[in-house]
């Protein structure tokens, strides 16, 4: 990591970073990592130190601590989620219409770090909502920045490399918060007001991480493209394969069963008592740690779009196991390691297929136009298996989801963007 230059003066145009090579190296060695990759990564294992710290005792806070109503907390839950899909359309467009990407991730991130010490303060449902939607608001804006500096960082043929390592740091933040706000909550008199002041330490310490070691370049048009407006950012679904992909990604979404629901499902399957029941998404995360970088790097090795729908076979085994139940001691294990490895295989690889159908000026909205639809789309998918199960109970609305998601990556191995089919016998032209 180096310390970006923070002087006014103009900035030259964001390039794809020189591979570092030491002395010696020989020819056709994977070059090192793009500092920038390096520096967003510490950024987001902070940021998710602090922000899981907060989310694994919200709750708990809210429902035992506040007496919020479960109605109440499900309305915020779905203000939580909801904000953040709409958000990153604008977070994406203006980032690419100023040429300012890091600057859109830094208020973002200082928003959402804001928000910490202002849940000491907050002690009422409307109070709680407007600071848990400036939160999602601040995520919103900074995703598709974030992802757009990453995607313009990294040589094309190692997109998924970056994605990968970027993913694994990140859920890194995911495994130690949780684990984090337990020891504090257990070691404080003051449990949950100690846990939000930490929180928004941490939140603090990686805001000037992104200051000091993120560069603040500015980007610059290609010669001739397109002006970067409205009008030209919605008009990016015309292009064959982003819409290809922004297709598949929304397809997809609409038959994944929420990981809540997974993990209740898991715990029906298997009788885990609910004092273990808080470590299941633990189990996910530390799957999703160990196996973002190498199925980053295998995307990269023989097509993203391959690995991608891997990711959703995966989910649908692990599906597959919990509809056959049986109680096996293993049958935690497995789920969970294929759940993960459906994020790992999934989540970091889809920007990095869409990163090559957008242009480099239009990098940001590309991205969030892809990351909203499946947003939307698994929250619509949440709403749906909530209302299947309360009609027809938990195993049958589950082999429907399974049913649909079969169906839904037969339809999206047929409809593959050109990018990918290249990429795909390209792959094949290095094996034999």
């Amino acid at each position: 990591m180096y310390v970006a230059d923070s002087r006014g003066t103009p900035a030259p145009a964001v390039t794809p970073e020189p591979p570092a090579v030491a002395p010696g190296t020989r020819p056709g060695r994977r070059a090192a990592l793009a500092p920038t990759v390096l520096a967003l990564g510490t950024v987001s294992l902070i940021t998710d130190v602090s922000s899981e710290m907060v989310t694994a005792v919200l709750p708990l806070y809210l429902v035992a601590g506040l007496g919020l109503s479960p109605l109440g907390f499900g309305l915020l839950d779905g203000l939580y989620n909801g904000i953040s899909a709409l958000v990153r359309l604008t977070g994406g467009h203006l980032g690419d219409r100023f040429g300012r990407h890091k600057a859109l991730a830094g208020l973002g991130y200082g928003l959402s770090a804001l928000c910490k010490p202002l849940l000491l303060l907050a002690h009422t449902l409307p109070a709680i909502g407007a600071v848990l939607a400036l939160d999602r608001t601040g995520k919103g804006l900074r995703t598709a920045p974030r992802d757009a500096l990453i995607s313009l960082a990294a040589a094309p043929e190692d997109r998924g490399r970056a994605f990968g390592i970027h993913r694994a740091m990140d859920t890194a933040g995911a495994l130690i918060g949780p684990i984090l706000a337990f020891l504090i909550l257990r070691g404080a008199a003051d449990g949950y007001d100690a846990v939000f002041t930490v929180s928004a330490c941490v939140a603090a310490l990686g805001v000037l991480v992104l200051v000091l070691f993120v560069p603040g370049r500015r980007t610059a048009p290609a010669p001739g493209a397109e002006p970067v407006s409205l009008r030209a950012a919605l008009g990016l679904l015309g292009r064959r394969d982003l819409r290809r992909i922004s297709l598949c990604a929304l397809l997809l979404g609409l038959c994944t069963v929420s990981d809540a629901f997974v993990f209740l499902l898991l715990q029906r399957a298997t009788g885990i008592a609910d004092r273990w029941f808080a470590l299941l998404p633990l189990g996910t995360a530390a799957a999703f740690f160990l196996l973002a970088l190498p199925l980053g790097r295998l995307a990269d090795r023989i097509g993203r779009w391959r690995v991608f729908l891997g990711g959703h076979l995966a989910l649908l085994l692990a599906y597959g196991l919990l509809l056959a139940g049986g109680g096996h001691p293993a049958l935690p294990y497995a789920v969970l390691l294929l759940h993960g490895g459906f994020y790992a295989a999934t989540d970091g690889v889809l920007m990095a297929a869409a990163a090559g159908a957008v242009p480099e000026e239009h990098r940001g909205g590309g991205l969030a136009l892809v990351q909203t639809g499946q947003a939307l789309a698994r929250f619509v998918a949440s709403l749906g298996f909530g209302a299947a199960w309360t009609v027809w109970g938990a195993r049958p609305a589950l082999a429907v989801a399974a049913v649909l998601l079969a169906a839904a990556a037969g339809a999206c191995a047929l409809l593959r963007p050109a990018d990918a089919m290249a990429a795909e016998s390209a792959a094949e032209a290095r094996a034999d």
